[in-house]
């Protein structure tokens, strides 16, 4: 996807189309959020099939390999999906990670509350038709729009129990910290200390729910702050990088092109053209 952010609607006829023929499970590199009205979706994801009744909500993060089918529940099909890339909203997305990723797709029940996710959706794709529509106000929009889904996911996930609860809380707390010391020079024994644990235990528990060391989870903050500050500032390269812990604008470049296949230059410019 080369948009930052993105919403549209799956009808009746989209729905049968892509039962007929559905995606091989894959993996993209945005956020997707489903947001189900009306219709069925079966999910394959963590290795597992799940098949909801609608209403429901499904947020997939980026590299999980998962697939979606939606399909129709007595005629009907009616769904929002949202995909957005991960600097869009950077001091959201961690926190959903931690949140979803064993809880893809929720049921939750009719009513105003998840009338009010409809209505959110519909305000968005009504910004998003403009000339020239605002990203900022989409953006607040977007993370409102996740603060009432997780007020309904906490009424409504399945608890856990034992390990996987301590180590969910443990992330989560990783990540809340991360989100507050990310732009310092901190390596995995900061975090660790914070923790009270080891720097291998974190680095399991991190591998084990993002597929990524606790170095690596570091790095990607930065970087989606950096597409951040890049696509939405105008300050310079050297800038960002030192903001970032990076006091080398060289080795700032070097580490982003690494990751992301461009310079920070080079991802500015794409990103004036697409927001252009």
């Amino acid at each position: 996807m080369y948009q930052l952010f993105k919403i549209f609607k799956v009808d009746e006829a989209k729905a049968t189309k892509i039962s007929a023929s559905p995606d091989e499970p894959h993996q993209h590199d945005f956020e997707e959020l489903i947001i189900g009205i009306d219709g069925e979706l079966e999910h394959f994801i963590d290795f597992k099939t799940t098949t909801l009744d609608a209403p429901l909500v499904s947020f997939v993060t980026k590299r999980k390999i998962h697939r979606v089918i939606p399909k129709l529940k007595n005629g009907k099909c009616d769904m929002w999906v949202v995909r957005f890339k991960s600097e869009f909203i950077p001091e959201t997305t961690f926190q959903l990670y931690a949140y979803y990723h064993n809880h893809a797709t929720l049921k939750l029940t009719s009513g105003a509350c998840f009338n009010r996710l409809i209505t959110l959706c519909e305000i968005i794709d009504a910004e998003m038709k403009q000339k020239n529509p605002d990203l900022g106000v989409v953006r607040h929009l977007l993370s409102a729009l996740f603060i009432m889904i997780e007020s309904e996911r906490n009424k409504v996930a399945p608890s856990e129990n034992g390990l996987a609860t301590n180590q969910n809380t443990t992330l989560q707390n990783f990540l809340k910290i991360l989100e507050e010391n990310y732009q310092r020079p901190l390596g995995v024994d900061f975090y660790a200390e914070k923790l009270f644990m080891s720097a291998r235990n974190l680095n399991l528990i991190c591998k084990g729910i993002i597929h990524q060391t606790v170095s690596e989870i570091i790095e990607t903050r930065k970087l989606i702050e950096a597409k951040n500050q890049l696509t939405h500032t105008d300050k310079n390269i050297s800038e960002i990088g030192f903001d970032l812990g990076y006091n080398e604008k060289a080795y700032f470049t070097n580490v982003f092109k690494k990751r992301t296949g461009q310079t920070p230059s080079e991802f500015r410019e794409e990103m004036k053209k697409l927001l252009s």
